[in-house]
């Protein structure tokens, strides 16, 4: 017998900008703050870059 799948959770946009800023930070070593904030910026160099999840 097949198991129930179980519900999708949704995330919040904010919580997907912290945990990709966070491991930005980690990788370039600036601050998760600085790079949280380019993330929500239009006009920064992160413009045309999608955040998909994974299935």
């Amino acid at each position: 017998m097949p198991e129930k799948s179980k519900p999708k959770k949704v995330i919040s946009k904010a919580r997907l900008y912290r945990a990709v800023a966070s491991s930005s930070a980690i990788e370039t070593n600036e601050a998760i703050e600085v790079i949280e904030s380019k993330l929500k910026n239009r006009k920064s160099t992160f413009k045309g870059v999608r955040l998909q999840l994974a299935l």
